[in-house]
C-alpha cells in the first residue's frame, strides 16, 4: 500500500487560459484589454482557491427552516459558503453590472467573467442570469418607475444596494407551455396588484425581486392574455409573509443553489407593461439568459478537460504516463477540439449581443444572432454533457467517487440541457428563425469567417454542410410533421458548421502569431464530422410509439 495518487491540479483558470485570452486579445481594443485583466486575474484566484476548498470540505446543500423554535413562519435559507460570497464578489469585480456598461464590447467583457466565475460560485451565476434578464427586460420595457427603481439595485457595484432577482414563469401544468400558468393577478380596491398562485421551479428565491407571469383575473385562457410583473420579495430584512417557501428542490445536481416551489398568497407586484402580452416582455431577456446558460456550459467543459489533462500528465499506467498513451491522447484531443468549438461560438454569440444592444449590430448580425443564440445554447447544452461524462472516463474509478469532487462536474452539466428550455424547445426556436433573413446572415457570416482561412478542405467541407442543410429546409419546409421532427438534428448541424466556421477564423489569426494549435483543433474537429441531418420517418415514429 506504499502507492499513492497525485489529485489533478486546477491550472489558473485565466493566466492558463489559451483560448480566452487570445479571444480577449483578438476582440479588444488595448484600453478595454487592460482595464478587464485585474477582474479576470482575481477572478481565476477565486476559482483556483474554490477548487481547492471544494476538494478539502464535504459539499452540503442549502437547509430551508420553515419555523422558528416558537412557531413563526421564518422561511430561513442557510446558504454555502460560496453563495454568502457571491454578492460581495459578483459587486467587486463587476461580474454582472459590467454587461450593461455603455459600449459594443460590454458583453463580451461580463460573459469572460462569468465563464471564470461559474463553477466557484457553485451556481450563484444562475440568479445572476436571471437578474441580468430582468435588467435587460424592464430596459425594453420603458417602465421609467421600475426602471429606476430595481436597475440601480440589479447593477449596483455595492453589495450593501445589490439586489438578484428571479424570474418566475414555470408552473406545474405549464412547463415550456406557459399559456397553461395558472397564478392569478387581482386589483385590490386601492389599485395595488397582487399575485396568487403557485409557482413550481424558483432558481432565486433568496433574492430581493423577481420578474413573474400572471393572468390578470377574469382574462382570457392561452398565452396572449398573460402579463409580466414586478415584485419584491423582502420587507426589510423580512421575508414578506405573501410569498411562502414550500420546499427546496432535491435535484439531481446544482446542489448548491436553492431552487425553491413557492407559493404566492396575495403578494404585491406592479405591471412591467400593458396587462397582455407579458411573454412578449420577456422575450428580451431570452438572449441574454440562454447566452449565460451556453457560456456556463462552455464554463464546464473547460474545467472537465482541463483536470482531465493534468491528471494525464500524473497518471503512470503500463509504464508511462497516460497523456503519453496515444489511445488516451487521442481522446483528450478530440475532446480538445469540441470544446474550442463550442467556445468560439458561444463567446461570437455574446460579442453580436453586444453590438446589437448597443445599436453597433448591421441588420445582418441582428438576424444572425436570432439564430445563432438558440443554437449555441442547445448545442453547447448537450455537448457539456458528453464532454463531462468522457472526461469521468479519463480518471477511471476515481472519476466515480465523491469526495474527488469529479461527479459533481458530470451532475451539474446536465442543466444546461434543461434550463432555458430543452434541446426540442431551442430547436423548434431555431426554426423560426431560420424563416427570416437568418439563412442569408449565417451564409454570409461563415463566408467572412472563412476570409482568411488556408484550410482549404475545412471551408469546402463547411460550405457542402450548409448547402446540404438548405437543401434539407427547402425539401422538408412545407411538411411541417416532418420539419419539426428533424428539428433537432438540422439545429445542431447549423451549430456545428458555424462553430467550425469560427474555429477557422481564430486559427487563422493565432496562425499569424506562431500559434498552430486552433489549426489543429479545425482539423479534429472537422474530422468528428458537422452533417447532423436527418429525414424522420413519421409512420415508423407513430408505430414506436
Amino acid at each position: 500500500m506504499g502507492f499513492l495518487q497525485d489529485a489533478p491540479q486546477l491550472a489558473h483558470p485565466y493566466r492558463d487560459d489559451r483560448l480566452l485570452t487570445a479571444l480577449l486579445d483578438r476582440s479588444l481594443p488595448m484600453d478595454r484589454r487592460s482595464a478587464l485583466d485585474a477582474d479576470l486575474d482575481a477572478l481565476g484566484d477565486y476559482a483556483q482557491m474554490a477548487w481547492k476548498r471544494a476538494c478539502a470540505t464535504t459539499r452540503r446543500k442549502p437547509i430551508l427552516t420553515q419555523w422558528d423554535a416558537w412557531g413563526r413562519r421564518v422561511d430561513r435559507i442557510e446558504l454555502t459558503t460560496a453563495w454568502q460570497e457571491g454578492p460581495q464578489l459578483t459587486t467587486r469585480h463587476a461580474v454582472l453590472a459590467a454587461g450593461h456598461d455603455n459600449h459594443p464590447c460590454a458583453r463580451l467583457e461580463e460573459f469572460a467573467r462569468i465563464y471564470l466565475y461559474h463553477l466557484a460560485s457553485e451556481f450563484y451565476t444562475c440568479p445572476l442570469a436571471m437578474t441580468d434578464g430582468a435588467a435587460t427586460a424592464l430596459k425594453a420595457s420603458g417602465n421609467h418607475a421600475l426602471i429606476e427603481r430595481a436597475l440601480p439595485h440589479f447593477l449596483s457595484r455595492n453589495p450593501a444596494t445589490f439586489w438578484l432577482s428571479g424570474q418566475w414563469m414555470t408552473e406545474t401544468p405549464g412547463g415550456s407551455d406557459v399559456g397553461n400558468t395558472e397564478t392569478i393577478a387581482r386589483r385590490d380596491p386601492d389599485g395595488q396588484w397582487r399575485l396568487y398562485g403557485r409557482k413550481w421551479f424558483s432558481s432565486a428565491v433568496v433574492g430581493e425581486a423577481a420578474l413573474a407571469l400572471a393572468r390578470p383575473e377574469g382574462g382570457e385562457p392561452g398565452t396572449a392574455a398573460l402579463a409580466l410583473f414586478y415584485v419584491e420579495t423582502m420587507d426589510g430584512s423580512q421575508r414578506k409573509p405573501q410569498l411562502v417557501i414550500d420546499r427546496l428542490k432535491d435535484k439531481l445536481g446544482t446542489h448548491e443553489l436553492p431552487t425553491a416551489e413557492i407559493h404566492l398568497d396575495g403578494l404585491p407586484a406592479w405591471p412591467v407593461g400593458e396587462l397582455a402580452h407579458g411573454v412578449r416582455q420577456v422575450a428580451p431577456m431570452l438572449n441574454v439568459t440562454r447566452t449565460w446558460n451556453a457560456i456556463c456550459a462552455v464554463a464546464s467543459m473547460a474545467r472537465a478537460i482541463h483536470l482531465a489533462r493534468d491528471y494525464a500528465r500524473r497518471r503512470q499506467a503500463f509504464g508511462k504516463p497516460l497523456a503519453d498513451q496515444p489511445l488516451h491522447a487521442h481522446t483528450l484531443a478530440g475532446m480538445q477540439a469540441e470544446f474550442e468549438a463550442a467556445f468560439a461560438l458561444a463567446f461570437e454569440v455574446a460579442h453580436l449581443l453586444g453590438r446589437v444592444e448597443h445599436n453597433a449590430a448591421t441588420p445582418q448580425e441582428a438576424a444572425l444572432l436570432r439564430l445563432l443564440t438558440p443554437l449555441a445554447k442547445l448545442w453547447t447544452g448537450k455537448l457539456a454533457v458528453k464532454l463531462c461524462s468522457e472526461a469521468m472516463e479519463c480518471f477511471g474509478g476515481a472519476g466515480y467517487i465523491e469526495d474527488t469532487g469529479l461527479p459533481q462536474l458530470l451532475r451539474d452539466a446536465q442543466v444546461y440541457a434543461i434550463w432555458e428550455g430543452t434541446t426540442n424547445v431551442l430547436s423548434l426556436d431555431s426554426l423560426r428563425a431560420l424563416t427570416g433573413k437568418a439563412p442569408a446572415a449565417l451564409r454570409e457570416a461563415v463566408t467572412h469567417w472563412l476570409a482568411d482561412n488556408d484550410d482549404m478542405h475545412a471551408a469546402s467541407t463547411i460550405q457542402h454542410v450548409l448547402d446540404a442543410a438548405t437543401h434539407w429546409l427547402d425539401t422538408h419546409g412545407q411538411q411541417r410533421d416532418t420539419l419539426e421532427a428533424g428539428a433537432r438534428g438540422l439545429s445542431i448541424t447549423l451549430a456545428r458548421c458555424a462553430a467550425a466556421a469560427l474555429l477557422a477564423r481564430q486559427a487563422a489569426w493565432s496562425r499569424q502569431r506562431g500559434d498552430m494549435r486552433p489549426g489543429a483543433a479545425l482539423r479534429r474537429f472537422i474530422t468528428h464530422g458537422l452533417d447532423r441531418l436527418v429525414s424522420p420517418n413519421i409512420t415508423d415514429t407513430t408505430l414506436l410509439l
